[in-house]
């Protein structure tokens, strides 16, 4: 029986077959659909490395398998946890999913029981997104527009989605009546990503240049800012997507909802506010450059970082599958995820 949660939810980027990963190669979409068969831990960092996949909750699941996988080989197991946690330092995600396969290591798991908690992993993550979409989704007014960055769909996650499962899921219960989506420069996920999602699922949305962002809150098309995230400290301050900080600013002057949707493996009680965020530098020629051809006079520089960090203040909501913080603080914030 097809269920609301099945509505519009089609794709799984991140693969299982049994004794290798296979990954939709996401830096080619939405010109090729190429699948990526790695067949040890090496090749899935280096996936994980190089944005085949990405995502904050995919990438997580990825390294998962790949000490699934490593486990399965007989290959020492150390040497992996460290090769993939360095693979990419802002998404706590990974860190997480790393010291949940390493916890289970330490109680003598074997490749048997370490393979099933790779699929625990996964499996967890969709019926979380699943559970997140509806949280947010009710926190919308119906004939709302919305506005997201990024791309945090099912090719971010197990499936579904963060932000984009409670765009989903608004969707399908007639609250969200408009949906636009940011290019998301320098990599384009919005414009190549979250835009074939949507198209693929018969959702209709609006692509905008990340500059009109502001242009279109004042026009009063959209009630909500939705974006996921890749790590939230534990004052509530957000690290997402280079550009959501700007965002949150510009929806807070005009008015606009913001709201951050992410599992709560996403969470660090352990980082206390956004200062303590490392954010990642990439290559200045990912800038410089536009689907693999130069576009920006030799001889001129870039500043690259990927991530950005929205503060608590500027949040409305955060939504987990553990429940939604309005107006997030270190009080709030430790009320739900405290230990």
């Amino acid at each position: 029986m097809t269920t609301s949660a099945d509505t519009h939810d089609s794709i799984r980027a991140v693969q299982w077959q049994g004794d290798h990963l296979r990954l939709l190669d996401q830096r080619l979409l939405p010109g090729e659909e190429r699948w990526i068969d790695c067949r040890d831990a090496a090749q899935v960092t280096q996936a994980i490395r190089d944005l085949a996949v990405r995502g904050a909750p995919a990438i997580g699941i990825a390294a998962a398998w790949g000490v699934a996988m490593a486990a399965q080989q007989g290959v020492p197991l150390e040497p992996v946890l460290a090769q993939l946690r360095a693979a990419r330092p802002t998404a706590v995600n990974l860190m997480w999913a790393l010291d949940r396969m390493k916890k289970r290591i330490a109680a003598g798991a074997d490749a048997g029981a370490l393979l099933h908690e790779a699929q625990l992993i996964q499996d967890e993550d969709l019926a979380a997104n699943r559970r997140m979409g509806e949280l947010g989704a009710a926190l919308i007014a119906p004939g709302s527009g919305v506005l997201t960055h990024c791309n945090t769909g099912s090719l971010a996650t197990a499936g579904y989605g963060t932000a984009l499962g409670v765009i989903r899921a608004g969707v399908a219960a007639n609250r969200i009546a408009r949906v636009y989506a940011g290019e998301t420069r320098p990599w384009q996920q919005g414009a190549r990503l979250t835009m074939w999602e949507l198209v693929r699922e018969g959702i209709p949305a609006r692509l905008i240049a990340d500059s009109a962002a502001a242009h279109l809150m004042k026009s009063g098309a959209v009630q909500w800012v939705i974006v996921g995230a890749d790590r939230i400290a534990a004052n509530g301050d957000t690290a997402n997507k280079i550009g959501t900080y700007q965002l949150a600013i510009s929806a807070k002057y005009h008015g606009v909802k913001f709201m951050v949707v992410a599992p709560s493996s996403t969470v660090d009680m352990a980082t206390a506010n956004g200062e303590e965020i490392e954010i990642e530098l990439r290559d200045p020629a990912e800038l410089l450059s536009s689907g693999g051809r130069r576009v920006v006079v030799e001889g001129a520089q870039a500043w690259n970082p990927v991530f950005d960090v929205a503060p608590a203040e500027l949040i409305d909501a955060i939504v987990t599958e553990r429940g939604v913080i309005e107006r997030p603080d270190t009080l709030s914030m430790q009320a739900l995820f405290g230990h």
